[in-house]
């Protein structure tokens, strides 16, 4: 993987370097309606970047769509941009998913930067090279994989999160710390999620954000060993779509958070995945992420939803990415329809649903 990942305290003077000798128009920010209004005057104090073209698109998941994307090429069509041009991707997972998208396949491929602003976009989105747009009423159905030049990370902004977007990042890290090892699963267990240390969680970020790049180095391309890191994320995307149907859309990280009840049960039913360890990690999650409401009415809807997740082979099978311990994968996991429904029920039992 070429990209290269850093915490800066110096993001104007970083950025400026990550620019290149670029002239003003062959730089461009992508940002939301929020980012423009929090995060951008930052970098507009800089008479260079005071001089980049702005593309603005709506916020929010539900607008990770084709017609988001569309608006995008036309910006970058309309201002001159070519295969020299770089663009800046200020913003949480969605901006850095679909303006990676973008520039990944404008002119057939531009550079871009990442500039994630929420710990969401940090940990998850902004590395590793995904990229895309929801279609059809699925998660991220459209997309190529493809690096940024370079992920920087200025810390200072996950201060302005509220603690729902917080914990909604620290999710991934949950999650990172069951697929690594002991050591790096105390310490995500150990952090105060009520009482913040940004110096501390800047320093777990970097330990969670290594987590994932040693997995794309060895996998780029999600043919083996990458699909460890949709862990929790069968069955989350699943809740998620059904809330986006539903008009009650949820957090990224909340429904991965109750994917991974599901699958910590399957991890625990099929492979003997530690029962003490499993009954640590939910009691962790039901604690910090509530519920989905889901009843049992709506089972073969998810189940349904399931089938259409990227891992799946096209042969009707359900696979998922589950765990015999920490750290020790298993990947490509076929998971009949009866054992997917009986981790529903765990899941509505565990957080009070049944």
């Amino acid at each position: 993987m070429n990209q290269k990942v850093y915490i800066t305290k110096h993001l104007v003077e970083d950025l400026r370097k990550e620019c290149d000798g670029r002239a003003v128009n062959g730089v461009f920010f992508l940002v939301d309606e929020n980012t423009r209004k929090l995060c951008l005057p930052l970098l507009m104090e800089d008479d260079f970047f005071s001089k980049v073209t702005v593309i603005e698109i709506k916020a929010n998941d539900d607008h990770k769509s084709l017609e988001s994307l569309a608006s995008v090429w036309t910006s970058l069509q309309k201002n001159g941009a070519t295969r020299k041009s770089l663009m800046i991707n200020l913003g949480g997972g969605m901006v850095t998913d679909l303006g990676g998208f973008a520039a990944s396949t404008f002119k057939r491929g531009m550079e871009y930067v990442n500039v994630p602003t929420t710990l969401l976009g940090a940990v998850d989105a902004a590395v590793g090279g995904k990229t895309g747009i929801n279609f059809g009423g699925l998660k991220n159905e459209i997309g190529v994989i493809n690096s940024s030049k370079s992920v920087v990370i200025n810390a200072d902004f996950f201060r302005t999160l509220d603690a729902e977007n917080l914990r909604s990042g620290y999710a991934e890290m949950i999650k990172h710390g069951l697929i690594s090892n002991t050591e790096i699963w105390k310490h995500i267990l150990s952090f105060d999620l009520d009482n913040v240390d940004y110096n501390r969680l800047s320093e777990l970020l970097l330990e969670s954000i290594s987590v994932k790049e040693k997995v794309v180095e060895i996998d780029p391309t999600e043919k083996g060993l990458r699909k460890v890191l949709n862990f929790g994320h069968t069955v989350g995307h699943a809740f998620e779509s059904y809330a986006m149907e539903m008009g009650k859309p949820v957090l990224h990280g909340y429904a991965v958070a109750w994917g991974m009840i599901s699958e910590l049960y399957l991890s625990y039913k099929l492979l003997g995945f530690p029962k003490e360890t499993l009954s640590t990690a939910v009691r962790m999650i039901k604690e910090n992420y509530g519920a989905l409401p889901i009843k049992c009415d709506i089972y073969d809807h998810l189940y349904d939803l399931m089938t259409h997740d990227k891992k799946n082979e096209g042969d009707g099978r359900i696979l998922f990415s589950l765990l015999k311990n920490i750290g020790e994968i298993e990947i490509n996991v076929a998971v009949s329809k009866k054992d997917i429904l009986d981790s529903l029920d765990f899941y509505r039992e565990t957080v009070g649903l049944a």
